[in-house]
């Protein structure tokens, strides 16, 4: 009861439900969610203590060797591929940037980047990771709106207005914009910011959607993963777990991955609707897992990372970050360091790591001297983030060295977006940058 009434609390500062000056309201949900995650620490301690080290390994066995053993089908998506699963690499057109969740770009960013344009909305808030999709990028803030932008000059093409916010990214497949909002509406705009549809949850949505064939696919806070028809937003099924569901889902070969707040990692038929099996993990997580041929990478909230072959559902590692275990809320972005295929994100322990995905060894460290939440993107041998404080930070992915960092003011929650040579992300002081290369 207690960790729930801290959860809430901490969700109604943030959706600005007192009457705070900033300073103060930023000290108070400060507060109320370091007492969240303790006491859900507390929890998953006590919950580890009466789960059975074996039994990940005992139900992975028995799923081989039964009838539902995990044989991924020919799907008409295809095979997995190391860092591509969309058509046009030089979109990002999810919270993750492509339906593995790799949060890689293929586009080419200037060795030099400089501001090119900046989007304000006053008294606004932002968290949302923007997506960009040809010549426009998409975003929601926190005071309700959804906000559609001209790349080239970050002029307002359209805004749509609801009475609730947004922390949840938006997704855009087939010139249709999907968005979730914190009272638990998934809605459907098109390409001119008008609604075609929307469809009701029981809790706040932080789920982008990904999707699937004719489907859109989200979680809620309502423990459920959705699929509805794109076009029509009729539901095709639903799937509950125990908790709830923060991270967006993956998807590959007809199988979805969603890691939740339950402590599992959990393989869903995408053609059926029905859970394949769940892997337990040391405690819950909100953040969305990457996929790289076999296995999915992701980080939890007692500050452990994982890698899990989702074919057999067994763990291939797991390493424990730093002494602490402060929380990983930053979901990995997938490169190559020299012939190693990395995993990199950040932490609260205020820092950056870099982690080989084959036996989990950790290559660097970056020490940030302020919390990232902030899910890491990279390009041309850089990765970007944000930080609490405020800053947009770049290194070098070789060996972690600064490459190049900027103050933007504020906290920075949301991930930085990249496609079109050009890099979008916004702050807390509800202003929208776009960084590359001026004409």
């Amino acid at each position: 009861m207690l960790l729930k009434n801290c959860c809430l609390i901490s969700e109604s500062i943030r959706k600005r439900k007192f009457n705070l000056p900033s300073r103060c309201m930023k000290i108070a949900l400060t507060f109320f969610l370091t007492c969240a995650n303790f006491l859900t620490a507390v929890s998953s301690q006590e919950l580890s203590k009466n789960v059975d080290v074996n039994s990940v390994s005992a139900a992975a066995e028995k799923q081989n060797t039964g009838s539902d053993s995990i044989t991924p089908p020919n799907d008409s998506q295809g095979k997995t591929s190391e860092l591509k699963s969309d058509k046009d690499m030089d979109d990002w057109s999810m919270f993750r940037g492509n339906s593995l969740g790799t949060g890689y770009s293929k586009t080419t960013l200037a060795e030099k980047l400089e501001l090119v344009w900046t989007f304000k909305v006053p008294k606004g808030a932002f968290e949302s990771t923007a997506a960009i999709v040809g010549d426009v990028v998409y975003i929601g803030d926190l005071d309700g709106k959804v906000y559609a932008l001209d790349l080239s000059t970050g002029k307002k093409k359209w805004e749509f207005k609801t009475e609730s916010g947004f922390t949840a990214s938006p997704a855009v497949k087939e010139g249709l914009v999907f968005i979730g909002d914190y009272d638990g509406t998934f809605y459907c705009l098109d390409k001119d910011g008008n609604l075609k549809w929307k469809h009701e949850t029981g809790a706040e949505i932080n789920s982008s959607a990904n999707f699937f064939k004719d489907n859109v696919l989200f979680g809620s806070q309502d423990a459920t993963l959705y699929c509805l028809n794109m076009k029509t937003g009729k539901e095709v099924w639903n799937f509950q777990i125990e908790d709830q569901i923060r991270c967006s889902p993956t998807v590959v070969e007809g199988r979805c991955f969603v890691a939740g707040c339950d402590a599992r990692l959990h393989i869903i038929d995408l053609e059926k609707g029905k859970g394949l099996t769940a892997v337990d993990i040391d405690g819950p997580t909100m953040a969305t897992p990457a996929v790289v041929g076999d296995s999915t990478y992701f980080g939890t909230e007692q500050g452990t990372a994982f890698s899990i072959n989702w074919k057999t559902a067994k763990k291939n590692w797991d390493v424990r970050i730093d002494e602490r275990g402060d929380s990983i809320r930053s979901s990995p972005a997938i490169t190559k360091v020299g012939k190693k295929q990395v995993m990199i994100f950040g932490a609260r322990s205020k820092h950056v790591y870099c982690i080989d995905l084959e036996k989990g060894h950790k290559l660097w460290e970056y020490k940030t001297k302020s919390m990232v939440d902030s899910s890491p993107a990279i390009a041309g041998g850089r990765v970007f983030f944000g930080t609490d404080r405020g800053k947009l930070v770049a290194l070098n992915t070789k060996d972690g060295s600064l490459a190049w960092e900027t103050d933007l003011g504020g906290t920075i929650a949301a991930s930085p977006a990249i496609a079109k040579s050009k890099l979008i992300i916004s702050n807390d002081r509800g202003t929208v940058f776009c960084f590359g290369k001026k004409d």
